[in-house]
């Protein structure tokens, strides 16, 4: 996969900022690089594992790029491209998985972050393909929702984004087989905050089944949270059965 840097001379038209907008963007930098920092310090990442995404405006992201630590990613480092893949400004490879992260935001235009990470129970239940359900614990309902397996598919190749598009408009988050997580928000920290509520998640479920089994919520139970999420607006999605596999 070949990226090309956008120039006046070629590509798209690169567009002078307004120290408003320069402004914003230098604190989405930092923002993003501090995300990216606690990813590794929460062992979510290793080595070159991951890749972040946030929206500026309508048809542009940052993102991380190829080949960097999320450890050590300077604000410098990140790629800005627009939302056709087109690299915009920097002198890095933006992430190999960019396309995944471009079709969240072309399905979603309430969507301004997009994280991937491979946290380890959260990543142990992806390769056992085992769905984190809503059945025990009131912040999965309530907030998180349930996050469902997409099938297998090759990274670093148009099978991710493939995989993953059926569970975008009603999920804020999912697991990839044999993969990671991926996770998404209307902005960067509620992304990364799913991130680690899933892997929460993730290892309370796997102590559940250590110790034999859990008690189920009731479906008034759940109905009831559901009603509370409404009413707080932190409900991530409509949820649906058909997407599981």
């Amino acid at each position: 996969m070949s990226w090309r840097i956008s120039t006046p001379d070629g590509g798209l038209p690169v567009r002078s900022l307004s120290e408003v907008e320069r402004a914003a963007e230098s604190t989405a930098r930092e923002e993003l690089c501090q995300v990216c920092r606690l990813l590794y310090q929460r062992g979510y990442t290793v080595g070159h594992d991951g890749n972040v995404s946030l929206r500026l405006g309508e048809d542009q992201i940052l993102v991380t790029p190829s080949g960097v630590g999320k450890g050590r990613l300077m604000p410098e480092m990140l790629v800005k491209c627009a939302l056709s893949g087109e690299v915009l400004e920097g002198d890095r490879h933006p992430s190999s998985e960019m396309p995944m992260h471009l079709m969240v935001y072309r399905e979603r235009s309430d969507v301004r972050a997009v994280v991937h990470a491979h946290p380890p129970m959260a990543t142990a239940f992806a390769v056992c393909r085992r769905p984190l359900r809503e059945r025990y614990l009131t912040e999965t309902i309530s907030g998180l929702g349930e996050v469902l397996v997409a099938p297998f598919a090759l990274p670093s190749t148009q099978e991710v984004p493939d995989s993953i598009r059926p569970f975008v408009r009603n999920h804020s988050a999912v697991l990839l087989a044999n993969h990671g997580a991926l996770t998404w928000g209307p902005d960067l920290w509620s992304a990364f905050d799913r991130m680690e509520t899933v892997e929460q998640t993730a290892r309370i479920y796997a102590n559940v089944q250590l110790l034999g089994g859990g008690v189920e919520l009731t479906e008034d139970q759940k109905a009831a949270l559901l009603g509370l999420a409404g009413r707080y607006a932190v409900l991530a999605g409509p949820r649906t059965e058909e997407e599981s596999v």
